[in-house]
């Protein structure tokens, strides 16, 4: 997948995530179904801490590249995870001819005592360089934070993890969700300075439901304004979960319409499984 081609126009792109049930998973097909209308440039497919989905994920990116004809991007983490156990996962997946890669660090594992277990892997760039290293052929894509990473000492250090990570092999970079228009051009700017030259995709959540908005910010540590997450709240006071589905949607609209408009190359909307 060249994402230079495919990001000189206004490309979108999916996020779908694997569901616990075999009922859910035939939702999902469903639903990927309506979205394989729209003609994503790619649908990226998540995975579990520790890789507890990847049998799931797997299945999820075959359907994608095999009934749909589209492109799947599937994620994949590494801290916890063995080169031995890394290089049997990434053969099922060239061998099924998928070699779109997400790399992630992914959360440490940690001991009874509640210290990190030891691991071969300790950041997504060493995930990057072993992929770039033994799966040549791979086209990688990592995740971005315009806000800084939750444990990065500072911003500017975060800015340097980045560039490192990017600078290990990466062709395509996807920003964590984000709810405020400058964060991302600031971000985007500050890694143009520092040579960085791959797209910076932005990563867009649609909010549909105080559930799922509330999961998504605990799992994610993004930060939500003030005057956005009151207006969700007396919408749905109001109205129920479709007015505040209509206040979600038309703000994540309006993000969009500001972020082509001032040149992002594109938009990954993260879908919650829901093509709607």
């Amino acid at each position: 997948m060249d994402f230079r081609r495919i990001y000189s126009s206004d490309a979108i792109s999916f996020e779908v995530f694997p569901p616990k049930t075999e009922e859910g998973v035939k939702n999902l097909f469903s639903e990927l179904d309506i979205l394989s209308q729209y003609k994503p440039a790619f649908i990226s497919v998540t995975y579990g801490a520790g890789g507890s989905t990847q049998d799931a994920t797997l299945e999820i990116a075959m359907h994608i590249k095999n009934a749909l004809e589209l492109e799947p991007l599937v994620h994949l983490t590494c801290v916890g995870a063995t080169k031995q156990s890394l290089s049997a996962y990434l053969r099922k997946l060239t061998d099924s001819g998928i070699e779109n890669i997400l790399a992630l660090r992914g959360d440490p594992r940690k001991y009874s005592c509640g210290e990190p277990a030891a691991s071969e892997f300790k950041y997504a760039s060493d995930l990057v360089r072993f992929v770039r290293e033994n799966f040549p052929t791979c086209v990688i894509a990592v995740a971005g934070y315009p806000s800084s990473h939750a444990e990065s000492p500072s911003f500017q250090m975060d800015l340097e993890y980045t560039k490192l990570k990017i600078r290990s092999g990466v062709d395509l970079l996807i920003t964590q969700l984000f709810f405020d228009v400058r964060e991302y051009f600031e971000f985007v700017d500050r890694l143009h300075s520092m040579g960085v030259q791959i797209p910076l995709l932005p990563g867009i959540l649609p909010i549909q439901s105080m559930s799922s908005l509330r999961r998504i910010l605990s799992l994610c540590d993004a930060k939500i304004p003030g005057k956005l997450y009151l207006a969700l709240e007396e919408a749905e006071e109001r109205g129920g979960e479709e007015a505040l589905r209509e206040v979600g949607i038309n703000f994540a609209v309006d993000q969009i319409c500001r972020l082509l408009d001032e040149g992002a190359p594109g938009i990954h909307l993260y879908t919650m499984n829901r093509a709607s």
